[in-house]
Parts: C-alpha cells; structure tokens; sequence
C-alpha cells in the first residue's frame, strides 16, 4: 500500500509543481498590465506608422516596441508596488497579486526598476536618444509623480494623461528623431481620450473610489462638473483628431472616420450632461467608457489603413 501511495505521489508531484510555476508567472506578468501594455503598443505602432508615411522600417519599429513595452511594464510594476496597500480597500483590485499576497513587494519593486533600466537602455542603444528621453519622462511622470499626486488631487489625471500620451511620440520620434507637429496631434488625441475615459470610470465606480479614499473629481466636485468636464475634453478630442489632414499624414476617408467617432462620443457625453443623477446616467457613464475603449483602436485603425506616405511634419 505504502509502495503504490509512494508512486501515486511520484506522478502528481511533478503536476503540482508545475501548475506552481504557471501560477507564479502569471502573478508576475499581471504585474505588468498586459492589457495597458498592448495599448501602448498600440499607440507606439501607430506613431511609428503615421511618421513614416506606412512604410514602416522594420528593424527600428522592432526595438522600439520592445523598448517602449518594456517601459509600460516597469511602470505598471512600479505602480502596483507603490499602489498595494490602497488596491486593498478596493474589490476590483484586492485580488491582484501583491495585495493578495502572491508576489512579495520585493519582487515587483525589483522587476519595475530593471526593466525600466532595460527599457531606457534599448531605446538609447537601438533606436535614438530622444526617444529614450521622452520614455524616461514618461516613466518619472507616472511612478513617483502621478501615484503620489492621485492621493491627493483629483487633477493628478492630467499627470497620467500626459505620461499616457507619450508613446505614440516616442514611435513618431523613433523614425524622425525630431518632434514634428504630427507626433504633437498624436500626443494631443491621446491626452485628450484619457480624462473622459478615466473619469467616466470614476463615475460608476465612484463608491468604490470613495471606499479606497481617493479624491475623484466626481467625490470632490460632484457630478455635474464632471460630466462638463467630460464634455470639454470630447469636444476638443473631436477637433484635435482631424489635426492629421492639414499636416497631410492622413486622407480624407480617416476624416469621415474621425467625424463620425468623435462625434459618437460627444453626442454620449452631451446626454450625460442632460441627465439627472441616478441609475440612468450610472448606465451611461459605464457605456460612455465602453465607448471609449471602442473609440480609440477604432480611430487608430483608421490611421493605420489612410496614412500617406508623406506625413506631415516629416
């Protein structure tokens, strides 16, 4: 009997131990954001696309990629580090990995720094100097800046969405080495998708955010000033995204496109702002943040698929 136990163990240690190490890795790659990753790629792909009028040089969009998706996941890492005892008041984020105990702070703290450290170095070394700068900024801006000033601010969110709006500058600057005005209307369209994005978030979720002591806009100034808020920030969004066709990096079929998703969002942001507090403007804040989420690859495929080959600025 002892003999067969013994060989049962044998055959299921081995299973056990890798199911181990499948769940390490995966609490170490959530630390990262996968998710917040693959959108700053996203947007780097599509600095890099638009500056060099869709023909994209292979070797250079390679490492600064892998520069700039090295960069969001140390600033993710360091985020989670220095978010852990505030994502434990939170239900959507107490299960992440260090609040609940899984990675030792150590760990994240050690990960976050080398591979920043790795990110600035490929950037510097494979793809130019400038571009390294503006992912060190963004780095700066967002770890120790933008995750201490949430705390105490609900304006720490134009810090996150300057820090949000550097990768598709850093792609641009990849190709030209220079800041054109097209690598600023890139910066501009993400800036300004970033503030109804977030705070359409903190609208529904703002019990939430209140539990965790976080001085939201809609906690501190209520919901009507930011449902205006909102509104600005669409509406000037709208505009700054049609940037792109007088600088001749895009044509008129991204114009149709643009018109029609931005004014998409503005008509959501304007019911917003007409509706009286209750369970019917909560619904329309979760649908004008899907609608967020929808808009932005939206909009990008639609650089992707007009861009010229002689981008303004270039």
């Amino acid at each position: 009997m002892s003999s067969a136990i013994s060989r049962e163990e044998r055959r299921i240690l081995p299973a056990r131990r890798a199911a181990t190490v499948r769940r390490a890795l995966s609490d170490y790659v959530s630390l990262t954001k996968p998710g917040i990753v693959s959108l700053v790629l996203f947007t780097t792909l599509a600095g890099l696309w638009l500056a060099s009028g869709g023909r994209l040089p292979g070797e250079v969009a390679l490492w600064t990629l892998l520069g700039t998706g090295l960069a969001a996941a140390s600033a993710a890492a360091l985020n989670n580090y220095l978010d852990r005892e505030l994502d434990r008041r939170m239900e959507r984020t107490r299960s992440r990995p260090l609040p609940a105990g899984r990675v030792r702070p150590v760990e994240a703290l050690g990960g976050g720094l080398f591979l920043g450290a790795a990110a600035i170095l490929t950037l510097a070394l494979r793809t130019n100097p400038l571009s390294a700068t503006l992912a060190l900024l963004a780095l700066l801006a967002y770890v120790p800046l933008y995750t201490t000033l949430k705390r105490t601010t609900p304006w720490a969110i134009l810090v996150g969405g300057l820090t949000g709006a550097l990768p598709p500058m850093i792609g641009w600057t990849a190709v030209t080495a220079r800041l054109d005005l097209g690598a600023w209307v890139l910066f501009g369209i993400l800036f300004l998708w970033q503030i109804p994005h977030f705070w359409s978030l903190a609208l529904y979720k703002r019990d939430e955010y209140a539990r965790a002591g976080l001085p939201l806009l809609p906690l501190v100034a209520g919901e009507d000033p930011t449902w205006r808020q909102i509104t600005l920030y669409t509406a000037g969004l709208l505009l700054v995204s049609l940037g792109l066709y007088p600088l001749g990096a895009v044509g008129a079929p991204y114009v149709g496109a643009a018109l029609l998703l931005g004014l998409g969002f503005l008509v959501l942001a304007l019911r917003g702002l007409r509706l009286p507090s209750g369970p019917a403007r909560d619904r329309l804040a979760r649908t004008l943040f899907l609608y967020s989420l929808f808009y932005l690859p939206a909009l990008s495929l639609a650089m992707f698929l007009d861009a010229r080959p002689t981008p303004g600025g270039s």
